[in-house]
């Protein structure tokens, strides 16, 4: 009982102070015209006080909010990629699309043949999906290797990470072209040679497919410029970072060049 009294006093004196500052506030607001801006600034000073935390509160509550709509709407896209994904198996020969002068047919990885300086892949897409030997394969962000045969069903493609291949790269979308090599050390490993001393570049400079070989469409962003050093006091040799690592990659697309065969003949002819 002596609790809740001593609760009770407590609320009775708290409420008779609350009282006597208001009616002390309200003489004051009236006794003078400085006393009156006072008690008008101090005012308004609490007042923006409130003002400001309870807008911060309801800003951190509404972001809140905002976020969890992007999350809920991150994981319905992330549940119909990985729907089209898994449907990709069984559209077969129909699962491709044709843009400007290249075909491209999308397929997933079933094997990572590790062979030290000469890797390979499976593809799911064969002959009868319309794959061709000698057929670039790339994904968004980075080139896989190129088709050296086929079987109805499957593909077997020899990866960038081989020592036996070098593709065309181009550093920015307008500089120099030089050839692209693995290292033959780390998986996201390159070398660009051939620079010219005189060409500009810069440490983080993205490298890109330069477009002038048939296998490759132009443009598809690869990597980024590390260290270079120069060789035979003649021309650069650039440390790329590749964007992806082949071993870690599970989908890839395979590009078939429609003027393959026209531009053969062409250079056939003129020689």
């Amino acid at each position: 009982m002596s609790g809740r009294k001593n609760i009770g006093i407590f609320f009775f004196n708290a409420a008779i102070f609350i009282l006597l500052e208001i009616a002390a506030l309200g003489l004051l607001s009236h006794s003078g015209t400085l006393q009156h801006q006072w008690f008008f600034r101090g005012f308004n000073a609490v007042n923006s006080v409130f003002w400001g935390t309870g807008e911060t509160i309801g800003s951190y509550f509404s972001l809140r909010k905002q976020n969890d709509d992007l999350a809920r709407e991150n994981f319905e896209l992330v549940q119909e990629l990985r729907a089209y994904r898994e449907s990709d198996r069984d559209l077969g020969s129909m699962d491709f699309e044709t843009v400007g002068n290249f075909t491209y047919i999308h397929s997933v990885i079933t094997k990572h043949g590790a062979g030290k300086q000469h890797n390979y892949l499976i593809l799911n897409k064969g002959a009868d999906d319309g794959v061709l030997n000698g057929s670039g394969v790339i994904t968004p962000d980075g080139i896989v290797g190129i088709v050296d045969g086929t079987s109805r069903q499957y593909s077997h493609v020899m990866s960038f990470q081989n020592a036996d291949m070098v593709i065309s790269a181009r550093i920015g979308r307008d500089g120099t072209v030089g050839p692209l090599s693995w290292d033959g050390i780390s998986g996201r490993g390159a070398l660009l040679k051939e620079i010219p001393l005189n060409n500009p570049f810069e440490e983080g400079d993205t490298v890109y497919t330069s477009g002038f070989s048939s296998l490759f469409p132009s443009d598809i962003p690869l990597g980024v410029l590390g260290e270079s050093r120069i060789v035979n006091g003649s021309s650069f040799e650039i440390k790329v970072s590749l964007f992806r690592d082949i071993s870690d990659t599970r989908y890839a697309t395979v590009v078939i060049n429609n003027d393959t065969e026209e531009i053969t003949e062409l250079e056939e002819g003129v020689q």
